[in-house]
C-alpha cells in the first residue's frame, strides 16, 4: 500500500512503435515529484549491448527499480544471447518471486529491432499486436496517438515522435525533451 503522505514520484511516457522493419524506442526527460518537476532532461531509453548484440530498453517507474531490472536483464540475456524473449520472461518470473525483486516499481518496454516487449513486475511478458507499446503517465495518450498515425505514411520514428508530442500535450508528467533509439529488424 502506497503511504498517502508522500506526493510520489510521477514521469515518464515510453512508446515502442515497430513498423517498416524498424523499432524505435523513445522517452520524454521529464521526473516530477508531486506538483513539481524536478528534472527535465532524464534518460529513460537505453541501448545495451550484451554479448555484442543491441537490445533498447526504456523504462518508467522508480529510476533505481528500473536500473536494478535493466541490469537483470542484461544478466540475462549474457546467459541466453540472440534470445530476447527467454530472458524476458526470465526476469519476469525472477521478478514475480524474488522477494526483494518484488517491491520494485517499474516496468520495461524492451526491443531487439525484430521482437519488441513490455515487462511488467506482474510476471507479463507482452508483444503488442499491433506493433506499438506505450507504458508510463502518459503511455495510454501516447498509444491512442501511434495507433491512429500507425497506418499513415510516416515511418516508425516520426509516429513514435508525434505520438509523443501528442502525449507531453495531455498529460503533465510528460515533456517533449525525447531520447530516441532505433533498431532495424
Amino acid at each position: 500500500m502506497a503511504d498517502e503522505t508522500f506526493p510520489g514520484w510521477h514521469g515518464t511516457t515510453i512508446i515502442g512503435v515497430r513498423k517498416g522493419g524498424r523499432v524505435v524506442v523513445a522517452g520524454d526527460g521529464q521526473v516530477s515529484l508531486g506538483q513539481t518537476v524536478i528534472k527535465g532532461s532524464a534518460r529513460k531509453v537505453r541501448r545495451l549491448s550484451p554479448g555484442g548484440s543491441d537490445v533498447v530498453a526504456g523504462f518508467a517507474g522508480s529510476t533505481a527499480d528500473a536500473f536494478a531490472l535493466l541490469e537483470r536483464l542484461e544478466s540475462k540475456l549474457e546467459a541466453t544471447p540472440g534470445q530476447l524473449q527467454r530472458a524476458c520472461v526470465e526476469l519476469a518470473k525472477d521478478w514475480r518471486t524474488d522477494k526483494y525483486l518484488q517491491k520494485l516499481e517499474a516496468m520495461l518496454i524492451v526491443t531487439d529491432g525484430a521482437q519488441l516487449y513490455v515487462v511488467t513486475g506482474a510476471g507479463d511478458v507482452l508483444e503488442p499486436e499491433d506493433g506499438v507499446a506505450a507504458i508510463g503517465s502518459g503511455g495510454n495518450y501516447a498509444l491512442a496517438a501511434a495507433r491512429a498515425l500507425v497506418d499513415s505514411d510516416m515511418d516508425a520514428e516520426a509516429i513514435a515522435r508525434r505520438a509523443m508530442a501528442i502525449a507531453a500535450e495531455i498529460c503533465v508528467y510528460t515533456n517533449g525533451n525525447l531520447t530516441v533509439e532505433a533498431l532495424d529488424a
